[in-house]
């Protein structure tokens, strides 16, 4: 009679919510979810309080820009570090720093006393803590799950609780803001900290062995970068995922004119907008948790990107709340799916010993290429209006959709041999499965 194999935690069946089953990556997923709506609450309160002071388009998408700047400058140090140093303590570090911030842009608004300069400097000091802190976030994922099986899970999940936040955060900043106004939306982000705090400290985590080497950051920073380039279908994802940022991202900079110029609304209209991106999102999330397989996720990504910016492109043609609200579900719902799938795959693909660096180069596309986009489309809408800018948003990333569709072959053609060498996928191995149904990226052979 044959031994029956243990299955690892992570694998296997356990529905939608097996990451759970890991203690640390419990704690976190609970305690970030709280300080979750806290962000979503500060970041309508920030861009409905620089529209209401300036009414300036261009103004917005100079916040956008101070804000997220310094993640391109920043994240592939960040990177280095999060494979030399302890992540849970950076982790610690990085997240006080945005707790003192919220804090501090609350006492400004609280006073009376804020200035647009101020929410400037304020932004830009945010953006530089999320500049370490996201590439180390992203790469700490594996201490929390502890097996690879268990990765494509808890992103998946990590992205509902993103969502599931960009759902109640809106909704409640809409509110608190027309009663209290924005500062009360930065006071309670800064309290919702606590319990990200609090779950990082009652962690218990292996420790990693010691990282001992006389190489220089720059040196490192070359390793990484050049890792990545070299292997097409991680470059390929990277470069796509930096086009939808650039060119079809910084809608969202721009949701405040729509909200109250284009469809004539107020605080509540802009909640309602960003609701919709979340319910998109977290259906897109949803939908990843419950994939047993990281099998199609390559040919996902093309159709995600396309239908990101359909969304966005028809989005911005619209002229009727309820029509909005349906093109920024399916607007969403495509970015968050290629987002979390290229995450899957990078994640699941890359070498331990480099994951810091490449998760920071995913940082750069995702997040540091984003500002640009903000700065651009802020210029740009002053000129030709906000519809204008959002429509070509859109469809530069319909057409890069389609040139990452006809590298397919070529990702398939690298992926086959890397999966059967990490055997993450057993009936692969076993040949179940033929080598044309992956389509899904490695880690350099």
């Amino acid at each position: 009679m044959k031994k029956r194999q243990k299955q690892p935690r992570g694998a296997g069946g356990r529905g939608l919510f097996r990451a759970l089953t890991y203690r640390n990556y419990r704690l976190f997923f609970f305690g970030q979810g709280v300080s979750l709506v806290g962000t979503w609450m500060q970041q309508v309160a920030m861009s409905w309080l620089v529209y209401r002071l300036t009414g300036s388009p261009l103004l917005l998408g100079t916040v956008g820009f101070t804000s997220q700047i310094p993640t391109f400058l920043v994240a592939p140090f960040a990177g280095v570090l999060a494979d030399r140093c302890n992540r849970r303590r950076l982790l610690l570090a990085t997240q006080s720093l945005a707790m003192t911030q919220a804090f501090l842009l609350s006492f400004f608004v609280l006073t009376g006393s804020i200035q647009v300069w101020q929410i400037i400097a304020l932004s830009l000091l945010l953006g530089v803590v999320n500049g370490f802190d996201i590439p180390v976030r992203q790469s700490f994922v594996i201490e929390m799950v502890e097996e690879k099986q268990g990765l494509a899970n808890a992103i998946a999940l990590s992205s509902s609780m993103v969502n599931a936040a960009r759902l109640v955060g809106p909704s409640i900043a809409g509110l608190l803001i027309s009663v209290l106004g924005e500062g009360a939306c930065f006071l309670l982000n800064g309290i919702s900290y606590l319990a990200v705090l609090l779950s990082l400290a009652a962690m218990r985590v292996k420790p990693r062995p010691p990282v001992t080497t006389s190489r220089s950051i720059l040196h490192e920073l070359r390793e990484g970068v050049g890792y990545a380039a070299s292997f097409v279908p991680i470059r390929a994802i990277l470069l796509l995922l930096a086009l939808m940022s650039l060119t079809g991202m910084p809608y969202a900079v721009l949701l405040p004119v729509f909200a109250k110029d284009v469809l004539r609304g107020g605080p509540h209209t802009f909640g309602f907008l960003m609701g919709a991106v979340g319910v998109g999102a977290f259906s897109a999330t949803l939908y990843l948790a419950s994939r047993r397989s990281v099998i199609g996720l390559g040919r996902l990504i093309a159709v995600s990107c396309a239908l990101f910016g359909f969304g966005v492109a028809a989005f911005a043609l619209s002229r009727v709340l309820w029509v909005s609200l349906l093109f920024l579900s399916i607007a969403g719902f495509g970015a968050m799916m290629q987002v979390a799938a290229s995450n899957t795959i990078l994640q699941t693909i890359v070498e331990d010993d480099k994951r810091g660096r490449v998760m920071s180069l995913f940082t750069m596309a995702f997040m540091g290429m984003t500002p640009f986009g903000s700065l651009f489309a802020g210029a740009l809408a002053a000129r030709l209006g906000a519809p204008v800018t959002v429509q070509v948003g859109g469809v530069a990333c319909m057409v890069g959709a389609l040139i990452f569709a006809g590298w397919l072959p070529t990702i398939r053609e690298k992926v086959r041999p890397v999966y059967l060498r990490l055997d993450i996928l057993p009936e692969v191995a076993k040949g179940i499965q033929s080598a044309s149904e992956l389509s899904v990226p490695p880690k350099e052979p």
